[in-house]
């Protein structure tokens, strides 16, 4: 028990450490800039150094802004979920059968982004129609620092282009929500036994037609909040570690969403607000447009972004997210 007890205090302290090394290595590189630049100023009163120190000078004074601007970054306050894996959850919103082949376009995107990421990506439940679009799918994302990249990817996105099935040509705008929930470990939600219950049932596919012979899938219902969690994979028993994972990331995601209510009402607005009714993205067909609202970011390469080119967009996002909260940081 004591063992146990010592190796988790080990990684605890290995984690402290990663977290903090980075914050010292900045630290320590602003502090030895001061030092060269104090130095160098000194030299200036040497005739023969001086004209050597003032071009050295400027340089030194050139970097300094940049410098203090990584010290500044490494301290903002992180969140604690940056690191985990996550679940990804696509619906079809208004727009009709549209909307659902849309999802799907969604969801691709989101497959290749994670390939090209190296992450694993599996889809723990899908609602498939059969025009092969998507009622709505649950995604599990694994890799390091997974929920950091995809958690601004939360809200409405919005569709614009003409239907396969429209014969006027006209153009339609239909939607699709995502939700990016940070994977939770066992220890940061309890479950009591009595407060789920757990029904099995035969998996079905698109249109109805079944999977399998067998009653493999698992709903697990959360009593007291009503979530409701389905995995349609072959085994019964992986099945419910799936359901019973994603259940445990919903009331997480709860938790934190609480959480950030009450520490931050006032930031509704923000790109990080993860409020899943904001209208977040227009994908614009005709155009080859993909246009970023929380920032103001078109770019004319959609066909790029449905192909899973999400770094400049995730990026671009991140940065604004971090200028924003360096700003409330200054008195």
């Amino acid at each position: 028990m004591a063992e146990g007890a010592a190796g988790e205090d080990f990684a605890a302290l290995s984690k402290e450490y990663a977290d903090l090394r980075p914050v010292v290595e900045k630290v320590s590189a602003y502090q030895t800039l001061l030092r060269e630049i104090q130095d160098t100023e000194e030299m200036l009163q040497d005739a023969e150094m001086k004209d050597l120190a003032s071009e050295e000078l400027a340089g030194l004074q050139e970097a300094l802004p940049t410098v203090e601007h990584d010290v500044q970054l490494a301290l903002l306050p992180k969140d604690e979920a940056d690191e985990r894996s996550a679940i990804l959850e696509i619906r079809a919103g208004t727009g009709g059968d549209e909307a659902a082949l849309f999802a799907g376009d969604l969801l691709r995107m989101y497959q290749k982004f994670a390939e090209n990421a190296g992450w694993e990506f599996e889809v723990v439940e899908e609602n498939a129609t059969e025009l092969g679009g998507l009622k709505e799918a649950v995604c599990n994302v694994k890799g390091q620092g997974v929920f950091a990249r995809l958690k601004f990817e939360s809200g409405v996105h919005r569709v614009q282009r003409v239907p396969v099935t429209e014969s006027g040509g006209r153009v339609h705008t239909s939607a699709a929500t995502v939700a990016v929930l940070p994977e939770a470990q066992e220890v940061d939600v309890d479950i009591p036994a009595g407060d789920i219950r757990i029904d099995t049932m035969r998996a079905s596919g698109a249109g109805g037609q079944h999977v399998n012979t067998t009653d493999s899938a698992v709903r697990i219902t959360h009593i007291p909040s009503g979530i409701m969690v389905v995995s349609a994979e072959k085994s019964q028993h992986r099945n419910r570690d799936i359901a019973m994972q994603v259940l445990r990331t919903r009331l997480y995601d709860v938790k934190r969403q609480e959480a950030a209510d009450a520490r931050a009402a006032d930031r509704k607005g923000q790109v990080g607000s993860g409020d899943r009714s904001e209208r977040i993205r227009t994908y614009n067909f005709p155009q080859g447009r993909m246009t970023d609202h929380r920032i103001n970011l078109t770019l004319y390469k959609l066909d790029q972004v449905l192909q899973g080119d999400l770094d400049e967009i995730i990026d671009a996002l991140i940065a604004d997210d971090q200028a924003t909260r360096m700003s409330e940081l200054d008195p």
